[in-house]
């Protein structure tokens, strides 16, 4: 960072922006003032701290305003740096916050190189992970439409008898309910007609997705992922539009850390003590992940559908998928007979699983992402 004569702080809201400069030189941080979120205020910003010979390197916090600025001040041919608010040193007696005092901070500390920077994607594949969130939101919403009709029947006492809730046949059931009073058939009616109005947008987002997922520069991996068991188009889908380039971990571990599989520690001494996993990082990675390891309860094996997707990919793709079948197989065994709960035994999978994705990510061709 020697190459900077002046580090900006900017503590980013909606509406306003609190910048100060801290110079390269040393001296104290001179806080400037609020500016409006605007492109045209941060444009001129920067034409007033880029007077004379300064080098300009911007940092603020991420959050709900999205990399906007970040896009902004790069296009400029200025440093920028979304840093991870989670990271930040905090003095653990220090209870006052304002947007002056966050913005003096950021400047202090961007300085020495303190903060830590998040990874910034590009507009492609922002705008999938988008995608891969919205489908996500409408499954949520479309479980708990679901957890309310049947909540709504519970207790009118009509449960119904078949093996499973949301067949044909359970829908067959729904249309020939009754009820006594016309206002209570009438809120059943809407419970019905949310949960088949949720499900068809749900439909058309999973057509969108296996679409844009097609389309997209990172077909390449996703299809290379999708020879791994257990990880459909939708899984590899999810993985690289959270993580992105695979590739920026220079180790397995690296990768398990950065999504919270990794136990939690607290050693002093001789004393050593692990607990549960970190559950830092990407939880929406974390969570197919988990999902994806329950499917290793079962022998290795090639089936005829997982041998259709592998064969599309390259010889050392293969390799590392099948190993990865065998080794995550034999692990769920050996912990399930060592009394491990189930739950534990496939975050335990999910764990080892980011290490043969992250194996299949050095192998697979990764495209040109913008920094």
């Amino acid at each position: 960072m020697n190459e900077f004569t002046k580090f900006v702080g900017m503590d980013v809201h909606k509406a306003t922006i609190a910048v100060s400069v801290a110079d390269a030189g040393g001296g104290e941080v001179r806080y400037l003032g609020e500016i409006a979120n605007t492109a045209d205020a941060i444009a001129k910003l920067v034409r007033q701290l880029r007077k004379g010979d300064g080098h300009l390197s911007f940092c603020y916090e991420a959050g709900p305003c999205g990399y906007g600025i970040h896009r902004q001040l790069v296009e400029l041919g200025w440093d920028c740096q979304v840093v991870a608010p989670s990271l930040i040193p905090r003095k653990a007696g220090d209870r006052v916050k304002t947007d002056r005092r966050d913005s003096i901070m950021l400047a202090r500390l961007h300085r020495p190189g303190e903060l830590t920077a998040v990874w910034v994607p590009d507009d492609s594949q922002e705008a999938l992970r988008d995608l891969t969130r919205s489908r996500e939101d409408i499954k949520n919403l479309l479980r708990q439409a679901k957890q309310q009709l049947l909540a709504f029947l519970l207790r009118y006492g009509k449960c119904y008898a078949g093996k499973s809730n949301w067949t044909q046949a359970h829908y067959r059931w729904l249309e020939e309910m009754k009820f006594a009073h016309p206002v209570q058939q009438i809120v059943f009616q809407e419970y019905i007609d949310t949960v088949k109005l949720l499900g068809k947008r749900a439909d058309a987002l999973n057509k969108q997705l296996e679409s844009a997922a097609t389309e997209s520069v990172f077909w390449p991996v996703i299809e290379s992922l999708m020879a791994l068991r257990g990880v459909d188009m939708l899984t590899a889908t999810i993985i690289v539009a959270e993580i992105g380039d695979l590739k920026r971990f220079a180790t397995a571990p690296q990768l398990m850390a950065y999504l919270g599989l990794v136990p939690s520690e607290h050693s002093s001494g001789a004393s050593k003590s692990r607990g549960a996993i970190t559950k830092t990082g990407n939880g929406h990675v974390r969570r197919v992940l988990v999902e994806a390891a329950w499917t290793y309860r079962h022998p290795a094996r090639k089936t005829k559908h997982l041998e259709r997707r592998a064969e599309r990919t390259s010889d050392a793709v293969q390799e590392i998928a099948w190993n990865a079948q065998k080794r995550l197989c034999g692990r769920y065994r050996s912990l399930e007979a060592k009394g491990k709960l189930k739950v534990q035994a496939c975050t335990a999978v999910a764990r080892e699983l980011a290490g043969f994705i992250w194996a299949i990510g050095q192998s697979a061709p990764q495209p040109a992402v913008k920094a």
